[in-house]
């Protein structure tokens, strides 16, 4: 049971780092990402914020997956 919750933890984890950067290079060049002055929105700011949690979940979820099988 515990391979199967860290197999589970891993699939999480890289589903997070292959999605979300692709993703967020879709928002990044939206126009709602920057104001008319080239400043960065609360579109761009939201959804950084947002792939910065995914990307430490993910490393959280390899964290515990690995001590899983230790």
């Amino acid at each position: 049971m515990l391979v199967f919750a860290a197999v589970v933890l891993f699939i999480g984890a890289v589903f997070n780092v292959v999605t979300w950067p692709r993703f967020f290079q879709r928002v990044a060049k939206d126009t709602r990402a920057r104001d008319a002055a080239g400043k960065p929105t609360t579109f761009y700011t939201v959804h950084l914020v947002l792939l910065l949690i995914a990307l430490a979940i993910a490393v959280a979820a390899v964290v515990a997956g690995i001590l899983l099988l230790v």
